[in-house]
């Protein structure tokens, strides 16, 4: 084994340990899905194959020699052999084309494989184990998960406590304003979704509509008005949303996380997009215990 090769190896043994370390140090099993797997075999491969190619063509120029038949043409008297051209790679050219060919007429339009597909699997399969994980997760482990998730997903509108960026979106600091709720009365609403369908328009006008405005404001808490009975039909006496028929309007019960993450909803500063195939139950579970925390 002469020292040309002793240094190819060596330098292919330190690019295959570098990246098994780098690898090991990200905390990752190599072997938890397909595609990690190939990355690393790809690595290692691409090493070993830069260490062996290296040796056969510098060892072959060194004892090669030119021969074969000069082609006519020549570039300052720089000729060119008609050789043939190396069989790997023709072998390489040939199943390159095959593989592009049924990729282009089979592959991607039926959808036979795709990354995008083999991502969205393994997306499934990841929430498939995380619920499985995460079913009985305790209110503790629960808020910590919402918190991590409503920073990602919701911070950006909402702000990082929950206020709502001064008006700009829903402040969960508390249910609702007496601004949103006289909008809601004036105007009515029918954006989440709800069994009793749509609340129509001007259920309460002028001052029935300032007192109903307030009393639900304030958190129901005092003397119930008696126009709040245009409310109470829909919403419960307690206005707690007659057990998910419609909207709570006095806390954010799971209902009403549900229906608005299922549906998304029209604020001031755009539409909340719906979050339904964005967040798996746990993840809207964990969400609701973060967002009722954040109004008490």
């Amino acid at each position: 084994m002469n020292a040309l090769m002793i240094k190819a190896l060596a330098f292919a043994a330190i690019l295959i340990i570098a990246t098994i370390a780098a690898v090991m140090s990200l905390d990752m099993n190599v072997f938890a899905d397909d595609m990690t797997a190939i990355t690393m075999g790809g690595a290692i491969a691409v090493a070993t194959i830069t260490a062996a190619v290296a040796v056969k063509y510098i060892n072959q120029i060194k004892t090669d020699t030119a021969s074969g038949e000069l082609a006519e043409e020549n570039w300052d008297g720089i000729g060119e052999y008609k050789n043939e051209l190396p069989s790997g790679w023709a072998y390489s050219f040939l199943a390159l084309f095959i593989w592009s060919m049924w990729y282009g007429l089979i592959g991607y339009p039926v959808n036979a494989y795709s990354q995008i597909g083999e991502y969205n699997e393994e997306v499934l399969a990841y929430n498939k184990k995380f619920e499985a994980t995460h079913k009985n997760a305790d209110a503790a482990t629960l808020k910590e998960m919402g918190e991590s998730i409503y920073l990602v997903q919701c911070a950006q509108c909402h702000g990082t406590t929950g206020d709502g960026l001064s008006g700009k979106a829903h402040d969960f600091t508390a249910r609702m304003t007496k601004d949103q709720i006289l909008d809601v009365i004036n105007n009515g609403s029918n954006q989440l979704g709800y069994p009793m369908g749509a609340m129509p328009a001007g259920m309460a006008q002028g001052e029935q509509a300032e007192e109903i405005a307030a009393y639900v404001a304030s958190g129901m808490r005092g003397p119930q008005p008696a126009s709040f009975a245009a409310c109470s039909s829909c919403h419960g006496i307690d206005g707690q949303g007659n057990n998910g028929m419609s909207p709570n309007l006095v806390s954010y019960d799971a209902a009403l996380m549900s229906h608005t993450l299922q549906n998304g909803k029209k604020g001031m500063i755009g539409k909340m997009p719906s979050f339904k195939t964005l967040i798996t139950p746990v993840q809207e579970k964990a969400l609701t215990v973060y967002v009722q925390s954040l109004s008490n």
